[in-house]
């Protein structure tokens, strides 16, 4: 990503406090800039996005696991890059993390290809509401959790592989053993 709008805006720069950890405000004003200019990002702020996060919300309490209290996926977003990179502090675990999520990233998409494809689903209307018209309890809750997962990995990949590339001055690029 040479630059992020067509304007040539250009991401700010990640700050190190003196121990040489990433400074929180840095880390934030990045985050935001890639919500405000990237749109593999702002994904997480589109309404059906959104709208899958409230039903898997609601779908795991249902199911006994208790969500914890995000007031939407942006925030579920962003508390997660901000933990992923507090807990993958280094160049192998933040590459290896990333690495996993694009596997997570490609299950999913595959997941959501192949049941859009038997069922005739499109991309451009609500997934909540389309999974109505899938057979089996089943077959919606592994579409609608595959859509969210699909969605937030997008995300984090994207924005996780700009810090990666920030931190370790390379490109990110993933790990295969």
């Amino acid at each position: 990503m040479s630059q992020a709008t067509g304007q040539g805006a250009q991401p700010p720069p990640l700050k190190k406090t003196p121990e040489g950890k990433i400074e929180d405000n840095s880390l934030a004003d990045l985050l935001e800039f890639f919500l405000n200019y990237d749109q593999k990002v702002a994904l997480v702020r589109h309404p059906h996005v959104e709208e899958l996060f409230q039903w898997k919300q609601k779908d795991d309490q249902e199911k006994g696991i208790e969500p914890y209290p995000f007031e939407n996926a942006e925030a579920r977003f962003a508390i997660g890059v901000f933990q992923a990179v507090a807990e993958n502090n280094t160049e192998e675990k933040l590459g290896r993390w990333i690495t996993d999520i694009l596997q997570a990233l490609g299950d999913a998409k595959q997941n959501n290809e192949d049941i859009a494809k038997s069922y005739n689903l499109r991309n451009d209307v609500s997934h909540v509401e389309q999974a109505g018209s899938l057979s089996t309890e089943i077959e919606r809750r592994l579409y609608l959790t595959s859509c969210w997962i699909e969605s937030l990995c997008t995300a984090e990949t994207r924005f996780l592989g700009w810090v990666y590339q920030e931190l370790y001055g390379k490109p990110f690029q993933p790990i295969t053993e």
